[in-house]
């Protein structure tokens, strides 16, 4: 009689179409087949391109590579200036047939643009490339000498990892976010899960996010030091890649057998409130409703996790028919020209700027360390996805995160406020 198939993961499955094998298990080095190479301006050719030139070899198939130039633009200095050129020139001496110049970021460039279908195993120059994991992919950020490697060969080895299983049951309350669910998990598991680790979200609230939201939770499995995160693929993936041009789509295979190993974690969505994290803290999160009174002076919303069009949609959906705190600044930041196009012709960018927000180019911008809004010893709330010390501003500055819910909230009151607060009060004179 034949052995029965053992029960495999989604990240196993994955892996193990990437190599050619029928089963791979976890712990193991397999070599892998690269379906996707993507680097941006700021780690791309700056780095590997001389290295590429010395090598004399040729790139394995440009049509599997795609270079999005989002940290350095809109170019600030001479700096920035000679970082863009050097890709763009790169660029054109490749003849790269896919390169996205200054239209966003690039964990959302790249799905927004076709590049991504269930199945595929992908390399990317960023950590957050992991982002991809929201459409059944797995996407492993990379360094530029691995970038190197697999621009020449179109292989990379990789150690099949353990899952850990993110089961949340129930549906999030009006206020609350995927961004408050990946603040809770850190603080739950920290900032050293391992990279020899894949984290799965699953369950009743997971299958009720939009893709906008999905994106968040596996773009953050990086703030956990996971390999990857990753959600299995359903109609709702389907229906965003169907919009983003994708037509060879197949999710049935793409999911995490009963029994697949790993380890299973429960949540409950209906008892989450808004999150926020403290300064310089990753694992450190509260609820919002639990912290002191805090003045703001800025508030921030963009990024990879806090620009997309859910994201816009949601602080629109506080600020609107208010003013934000006279003594706040509030920076917006589209994900991608694409989000601030939609965004404009839904009326959001409108109710943004009457609510007195500056709408800032869509690119990676402050997230990425570059521009000088943010003035010194200032306090800020933003929506991005990672407040190390000096990553919007200067060192003084100190940076709380959130979901843009919370951040518009805070925006309008001058403090770090509960957005349900504000979306309470809206919910009931609109009953009167």
């Amino acid at each position: 009689m034949p052995v029965p198939a053992e029960p495999q993961t989604l990240a196993q499955k994955l892996i193990a179409r990437a190599s050619g094998c029928e089963h791979v298990r976890p712990g193991e080095f397999v070599t892998c087949r690269v379906d996707l190479a993507m680097f941006h301006d700021s780690g791309g050719p700056r780095r590997f391109g001389p290295l590429l030139a010395e090598l004399g070899a040729p790139i394995w198939d440009r049509e599997r590579v795609v270079l999005v130039i989002d940290h350095y633009v809109p170019e600030a200095d001479e700096d920035a200036r000679r970082i863009v050129r050097i890709a763009r020139d790169w660029a054109r001496e490749h003849a790269l047939p896919h390169v996205h110049d200054g239209i966003g970021i690039s964990h959302v460039v790249v799905p927004r643009s076709g590049h991504l279908r269930p199945g595929m195993l992908c390399v990317g120059g960023d950590s957050h490339a992991c982002t991809a994991g929201a459409f059944g992919c797995y996407m492993l950020g990379i360094g530029s000498t691995e970038m190197l490697g697999v621009l020449v060969s179109g292989e990379i080895w990789v150690q099949v990892p353990r899952t850990l299983f993110m089961r949340w049951s129930g549906r999030l309350a009006l206020g609350v976010t995927a961004k408050d669910m990946m603040l809770a998990m850190i603080s739950r598991f920290g900032v050293n899960v391992g990279h020899r680790y894949a984290i799965e979200y699953c369950g009743e609230a997971v299958s009720a996010l939009s893709i906008d939201e999905r994106m968040t939770l596996t773009n953050m499995s990086a703030e956990m030091g996971a390999q990857v995160g990753l959600i299995a693929p359903d109609d709702e993936t389907r229906s965003w890649l169907w919009q983003a041009g994708v037509r060879d789509i197949e999710i049935e295979r793409w999911h995490s057998d009963e029994d697949a190993p790993g380890a299973r974690h429960s949540f409950d969505a209906s008892t989450l409130t808004p999150q926020i994290t403290l300064p310089h803290k990753p694992a450190q999160a509260r609820d919002v409703a639990d912290i002191e009174p805090t003045a703001i002076q800025v508030a921030h919303i963009g990024g990879c996790t806090g620009g997309k069009l859910d994201d816009l949609r949601a602080a629109a959906r506080v600020l609107a028919g208010y003013r934000v705190d006279p003594r706040v600044q509030l920076l917006v930041a589209p994900a991608s020209v694409q989000e601030r196009e939609i965004a404009e012709r839904e009326g959001i960018l409108r109710r943004l700027q009457e609510a007195g927000a500056q709408i800032l180019p869509a690119a990676c911008g402050l997230c990425a360390g570059h521009g000088d809004a943010v003035p010194a010893g200032s306090t800020v709330i933003s929506s991005i996805a990672r407040h190390s010390g000096g990553r919007l501003g200067p060192d003084s500055v100190q940076v709380f995160l959130a979901s843009p819910y919370t951040v518009a909230a805070s925006a309008l009151r001058g403090r770090i406020t509960d957005p349900r607060e504000v979306l309470w009060d809206a919910e009931a004179e609109s009953a009167h």
